[in-house]
């Protein structure tokens, strides 16, 4: 089974300081969305793995989070793409548990549902937190530089983690 898992704010969606919160803040990010469409045409599965920290913040609540992903879900379908599930940490950052990245708990909590291994799955993600729950679980990181990717690959030492403008540079390289 080829598999991708996939940061959402800063990699599928454009990101924002000030969190998204809404159906309306949702944006895609361009090229995003026929990104995940070309990964599913190829056969790949593909799961988004992302804090939520809204949530906890009481920003906004779980209904606002599942419209979220369900117009996200659905713009995907509308392009022939389809993501597969979605595993989300919604906790503060001050309460963090396991499952909120950089730990790698959502990563591994994913793998144990599919009953496979991680070694070679690419994680995408946009922050140096993603790299390092993809590392802990034995994940491969990948850095896009759309969100605050940039500015991570300028402040953080990355090692040999591939770095790529965006999602569709990734699945371009990716797929060959």
């Amino acid at each position: 089974m080829k598999l991708v898992i996939l940061d959402r704010d800063g990699v599928i969606n454009e990101d924002s300081d000030d969190f998204i919160k809404s159906v309306a803040e949702w944006r895609p990010i361009p090229g995003s969305i026929e990104a995940i469409a070309r990964l599913t045409q190829a056969g790949c599965r593909v799961y988004v793995a992302s804090n939520q920290s809204a949530v906890g913040r009481g920003l906004m609540d779980f209904d606002a989070l599942f419209a979220i992903h369900d117009r996200m879900m659905r713009v995907c379908a509308e392009l022939g793409g389809r993501i597969d599930g979605i595993q989300f940490a919604p906790e503060h950052p001050d309460h963090a548990t396991t499952m909120r990245k950089p730990s790698p708990g959502m990563l591994l909590d994913l793998a144990r549902r599919l009953q496979i291994q991680l070694d070679g799955v690419p994680f995408v993600g946009d922050s140096y937190s993603d790299i390092e729950a993809a590392r802990a679980a034995g994940a491969m990181p990948i850095l896009v530089r759309s969100g605050k990717g940039s500015r991570t690959e300028i402040e953080r030492s990355l090692g040999a983690v591939p770095v790529y403008d965006d999602l569709s540079q990734f699945v371009s390289a990716w797929l060959g």
